[in-house]
């Protein structure tokens, strides 16, 4: 088994949670959210983020987990200093909470991951 060492050098942000409604939904979960993410590597080695997992919680109960090699698609290499922003999203049916983790790789090889902020997911008043 490889040892995963949490890196708190990389960080993540969680800049802003909007409300979308033009992006399809299920009638089950009909309130699609978009959330900004800015990863940070204040370290002095480059990391490239390998794979993401998501825990997303609802007020019912209901548990969702999402696992997925790298970010929106990308396998972003992030050097020492600077950031990668992107956004995604996740569609509620009552009000909710994500949070997750990020895994890279950095330049030596080392496998490091670092945590998703927890942020909440309300439903609009509409």
């Amino acid at each position: 088994m490889v040892a995963i060492r949490e890196m708190p050098e990389l960080r993540v942000t969680v800049d802003d949670v909007v409300y979308t409604p033009e992006i399809e939904t299920s009638p089950e979960h009909p309130y699609p959210m978009v959330y900004f993410i800015t990863i940070w590597n204040d370290g002095s080695e480059a990391v490239t983020i390998k794979g993401r997992k998501w825990v997303f919680r609802d007020a019912t109960g209901n548990t969702i987990a999402v696992e997925g090699d790298g970010v929106v698609g990308e396998f972003p290499k992030i050097q020492p200093g600077e950031s990668f922003s992107y956004n995604s999203y996740h569609s509620i049916g009552s009000d909710s909470v994500g949070e997750g983790a990020l895994l890279g790789l950095t330049e030596g090889g080392e496998a490091v991951f670092t945590r998703i902020p927890r942020f909440e997911m309300k439903v609009p008043k509409v």
